[in-house]
Formats: C-alpha cells, structure tokens, sequence
C-alpha cells in the first residue's frame, strides 16, 4: 500500500468506528431513557404517598406513631437516593450525544466558577482560578464540560468536609489544552484510585459511583484524557487533557 494513502484509510476507520460508537450510545440513551420513565413515575406516586403519611404521622404524639414515623422518614430518603442514582445513571447514559464547538476553556470555568461560588463560600472552599492567557480553543460541549467540573468540584468539596482551597488551572502543554482540578482534601488511597473510576464504585455511603466515570466518558468522547494524582492527607489533582481544535485561532 502507498504510504500516503495510509493517513486516509486512518482517517475513514476512525470515523466509522465514531460513528458507530455514536449509534451504540444513542441506542443506549433511548434504552436508559424508557427505563427512567418508567421508574420514575411509580417513584414520584410512592413519594408524594410517603410526604402524605408524613404529615400525617407529624401531628401524633405516641410512642408507636413516632417510630412509624422514623421508619416512614426513612423510606422516603431512599426514595431521594433512587431518584439521585436514576438521574445520576441517565447523565452517564447520555453522553455520547455530543454538540460541540471551538470554544475558550476559560470562559467555560469562569461560568463554573460564577455558579458555584455561593456553594463554596457555604462549605468554607475557597476557590482559586490560574488561567492561562490567549488560551488555543478546544472543540468542547459547553453542557457537557460544566457537568465535568461539577462533579470533580462535587468530590472535592466531599473530601475538603472542613473546608480548604479549590484550585482551577488552565494551560498548554505540548499542542494539548490542559484543566487541572487541585484541592488540599483528604487525599485517596492507592487502591481508591484504581477503581475510582469504574462504574458504580463508590467510598461514600449514599454515593452512585457514577459521578467519575460520567467525567471520564465525557472527557474521553471529547478525544482527551483524565489522569489523577492523589495521596491520603494531601489532596487531589485531577489533570484533563483536550486537543486544540483544528482552526484555533485568537
């Protein structure tokens, strides 16, 4: 075969393969949302039943009506946790739908940064952006990128329970657009970072394990890369890579 005709071939394959892996997750999203559907009506029947009982039971003062009472409280926050995993799992189902754009990585942290602020001051984080000036644009889904930084930001504020510094970076490293998400939390153990982001692993008690692996397939069907550098007791860097978009231009 012609060498030159090699980059071609190259070129076709990856776009049949993309396209097929684009079939395969639209038809797992129409899958994902029928399932929702019909999981979530009976939900929403079973809760506004329980908040009914709840009210109810509120106004009793005997001794057997305060332990329905807990027991009732205690159905309807599972009720909460289905409702949190069902969501949760329809985000991951759905990303393989892409709408992307040439778009400044800046400008999408600065909006991350506006909306979380409030929340952040709440929990005692302070947050501390270092962005890279006339930063190449990357072809990213604006929707989708923000759902990253939340959830990253999300398990950050879960290991920094007393507060702590929140740190977003922005730069180039070696024609590549880089994020890097840095907190002074609790740090993860080897063995947490293996598994971290396999599909429903989870340290947290009430958690989906769906939060990392919905950053990593984002961040993967976006053609970059993730890569964690953690320790117990001194912190978190997560560190996204992303390709410059082919027409960058400032």
């Amino acid at each position: 075969m012609d060498p030159k005709q090699q980059p071609q071939t190259d070129h076709h394959t990856l776009a049949r393969d993309h396209e097929r892996l684009q079939s395969q997750y639209a038809e797992i999203a129409s899958l994902a949302g029928g399932l929702a559907h019909e999981i979530r009506n009976p939900l929403s029947t079973i809760a506004l039943n329980l908040d009914l009982l709840l009210e109810d039971l509120a106004a009793g003062d005997s001794p057997r009506e305060r332990r329905m009472l807990q027991k009732v409280a205690t159905v309807r926050k599972q009720c909460v946790n289905l409702e949190r995993l069902l969501n949760d799992f329809l985000q991951f189902a759905r990303v393989g739908t892409l709408e992307q754009e040439p778009a400044d990585l800046n400008v999408l942290v600065k909006e991350f940064i506006d909306f979380y602020q409030p929340q952040a001051k709440e929990q005692g984080i302070e947050i501390s952006p270092h962005l890279a000036a006339n930063l190449p644009l990357v072809n990213i889904d604006f929707r989708l990128f923000l759902q990253v930084l939340t959830n990253l930001s999300r398990n950050a504020q879960q290991a920094m329970p007393r507060g702590g510094v929140l740190e977003l970076q922005t730069y180039t490293r070696d024609d590549r657009v880089m994020l890097d998400i840095i907190d002074t939390g609790e740090g993860m153990t080897v063995e947490t970072q293996a598994k971290m982001f396999d599909t429903f692993f989870s340290t947290k008690q009430d958690g989906s394990g769906l939060g990392l692996p919905t950053v990593q397939k984002i961040v993967e069907v976006h053609g970059g890369t993730i890569h964690c550098d953690s320790e117990p007791g001194r912190g978190t860097r997560f560190s996204i890579q992303l390709p410059i978009a082919t027409n960058s231009k400032r």
